[in-house]
């Protein structure tokens, strides 16, 4: 794959921007820093309370980029192996074999819906895949495709059943974007 020119990037981004405003209105700051950590391999944190179209803005931007999405919804109840896979014994011809299978972690774009509704313990295992880029499971390490980029949803702390992310682990996001309610528009159309 050849490297684009400053040119290039420049109209590509554009052409983004213009097909995500033809869905998402009012969020152009928001729009804007994830379009730049995307651009450069970083994750996101958007945070807000729900109703604010942070799962339609991911989507959309996969559906733009033509990038396999998976969005994981995180509960309490969900553990590492919900997010990362596990390996599974499958019987042929006689003969018991490890069979890998995948979890959603295994696409470019993920959407961890609400992570600081699930435990640590799974919140752990997200932001090892975030910064490692791989993850190993049975003793075989698997590299998670490339490009692969998170963005996260975190409701505000304030709101009951939520872990929040420790600070320490904060570092493994490259923006943390607070949403809020697009403004009215000051001027009424005639």
């Amino acid at each position: 794959m050849s490297e684009l020119s400053a040119k290039e990037v420049a109209e590509l981004h554009a052409c983004i921007r213009s097909e995500l405003n033809n869905v998402i209105v009012g969020q152009d700051r928001i729009l804007r820093l994830l379009l730049a950590s995307l651009f450069a391999r970083g994750h996101c944190l958007l945070v807000g309370v729900p109703g604010l179209a942070k799962t339609l803005i991911v989507r959309t931007l996969s559906e733009i980029l033509q990038l396999s999405f998976k969005r994981i919804q995180f509960t309490p109840d969900l553990m590492p192996g919900d997010i990362i896979g596990s390996e599974i014994l499958q019987e042929r011809d006689r003969h018991l074999e490890h069979e890998f299978q995948a979890g959603p972690l295994f696409a470019n774009l993920i959407l961890a819906d609400e992570v600081n509704r699930t435990p640590p313990k799974t919140q752990a295992a997200l932001l090892e895949a975030m910064q490692e880029r791989k993850v190993t499971i049975g003793g075989h390490t698997r590299l998670l495709p490339d490009p692969f980029l998170v963005v996260a949803t975190q409701n505000p702390i304030e709101q009951e059943g939520t872990y929040p992310l420790p600070e320490a682990q904060l570092d493994r996001f490259m923006f943390s974007l607070h949403l809020d309610y697009p403004e009215k528009s000051r001027k009424s159309k005639s």
